[in-house]
């Protein structure tokens, strides 16, 4: 095993420490249905609810007993919180303000809080679309804090930023892509300090990159607005691209081994990237030959296109979900298409597997659980709340266009964005509150 990535594996390994210490649990151990619930209601199995101060479009991360979450607040976004919960009790163990060093009008169309954060043993790290990033220990103590919309921007994007980190053992990754000169970066993760950087073309995506092992080498893969890269993650060179792809804007690449992963590729907001889309989603395969790299796409997931869920694999098979809650499951060796089926709702959240099951998170709260296989089977659907049972929001300015009017009435609803897992529950992450399914 590459040395990096046995670093990698000890300080994220769980070592009796149970942790979801990154956007989609990257670095968790495999979870098991047998103690998480199969189904609850708004009044059953809701261990807790906090709120949480603003608003916030990132998921949870957990360490141990303390559950992370981030938000921002303000008429002009004017604060980010770092918020610690107990995961147990849902007691609110600290929170910390950060000043926005580029204040914009807090909109339904731009992003808010987005970026999910990452924690290891020895501490949590927030980032968000400013570019304000900031470490913490457990405690709530500020350990550092850097802008990069100052060291590397101005950041200039119309929707925000939403890529979320991902981390090595040592460092924190950061891929900041937007209308301007892009980059992707690492930063020590004790020091903040920059250790490397790789300038990118302006693009307009909010897919986050993540951390594999490719034939011997940890890399960082980064599939984004129409191609797809892999560097080295001790240096940052770039060692291999693949561009035979469009509408990767928005979903992670996950991991099936041996030089293998998953790409999620949208048609877009309005349609536009629905040719390229149609052909990107699928199996994408890395291989060296001596100092050569070679890409090449080893099948194709047909009619299948998320909008901000990335596919998931488990046992063997792959799954997408799209805007209209269908479901395509494929043989993840072959390509070969098992079924098409419709759920409940949408879902922006990436599912998550657990033994026999694999949770489908709603953006309206209805969780559908299928069974893991090759046949589709709903074992449950289930309310996680009620509009009486959540904190109210405050309103935000009105938009002027008569396009973003008609939208708010979406993006203004209560909205399920991302989930934890801890060993006995889900928790679940609305715009301003967190609730514990246990």
């Amino acid at each position: 095993m590459n040395h990096l990535l046995l670093s990698i594996c000890v300080v994220l390994s769980m070592a009796g420490i149970d942790a979801w210490p990154s956007f989609l649990g990257s670095g968790a151990e495999p979870r098991s249905a047998e103690n998480l619930p199969l189904k609850w209601t708004p009044s059953e199995h809701i261990a807790w609810q906090q709120e949480i101060r603003g608003h916030g479009q990132s998921s949870p991360v957990t360490w141990g007993n303390r559950v992370f979450v981030t938000s921002v607040e303000g008429p002009k976004k004017d604060t980010f919180y770092t918020t610690c919960f107990d995961v147990e009790l849902g007691t609110q163990l600290w929170q910390q303000p950060l000043t926005n060093s580029f204040p914009v009008t807090n909109s339904y169309y731009v992003s808010r809080a987005a970026p999910t954060p990452v924690v290891d043993q020895d501490r949590v790290i927030s980032f968000y679309e400013s570019g304000d990033c900031v470490a913490y220990d457990h405690e709530g103590n500020q350990l550092w804090v850097r802008s990069l919309g100052k060291d590397e921007g101005p950041l200039t994007a119309e929707f925000g930023l939403g890529a979320s980190p991902c981390q090595t053992a040592d460092d924190i990754i950061i891929l900041l892509e937007h209308d301007g000169p892009s980059c992707l970066l690492a930063l020590n993760k004790e020091t903040g300090e920059t250790r490397w950087k790789v300038d990118r073309d302006p693009r307009r995506s909010w897919s986050s990159p993540a951390v594999m092992e490719v034939e011997g080498t940890t890399q960082i893969v980064v599939s984004s607005g129409g191609t797809i890269d892999g560097f080295e993650a001790e240096t940052g060179e770039q060692l291999w691209t693949f561009d035979d792809v469009g509408g990767n804007t928005a979903t992670t690449p996950i991991d099936f081994g041996q030089g293998r992963f998953l790409v999620g590729a949208s048609p877009g907001r309005n349609g536009e990237d629905a040719g390229s889309a149609a052909g990107s989603n699928g199996l994408i395969q890395v291989t060296r030959n001596g100092d050569q790299w070679e890409v090449q796409r080893k099948w194709v997931a047909e009619k299948a296109t998320p909008s901000w869920a990335s596919p998931i694999l488990h046992n063997g098979l792959a799954y997408w979900v799209n805007r209209a809650g269908v479901v395509y499951c494929f043989d993840a060796e072959t390509g070969e298409s098992l079924y098409t089926k419709r759920i409940e709702q949408s879902c922006w959240a990436t599912p998550v597997a657990a033994g026999d099951r694999i949770y489908f998170f709603g953006t309206g709260g209805t969780v559908t659980v299928l069974s893991a296989g090759r046949e589709f089977k709903v074992l449950a659907e289930n309310e996680t709340w009620t509009d009486e049972s959540l904190p109210k929001e405050q309103p935000l300015a009105e938009e002027k266009s008569e396009e973003r009017r008609r939208g708010v009435a979406m993006f203004s609803r209560p909205t399920l964005y991302g989930v934890a897992v801890a060993s006995d529950a889900f928790l679940i992450r609305v715009g301003n509150a967190l609730i514990c399914v246990r």
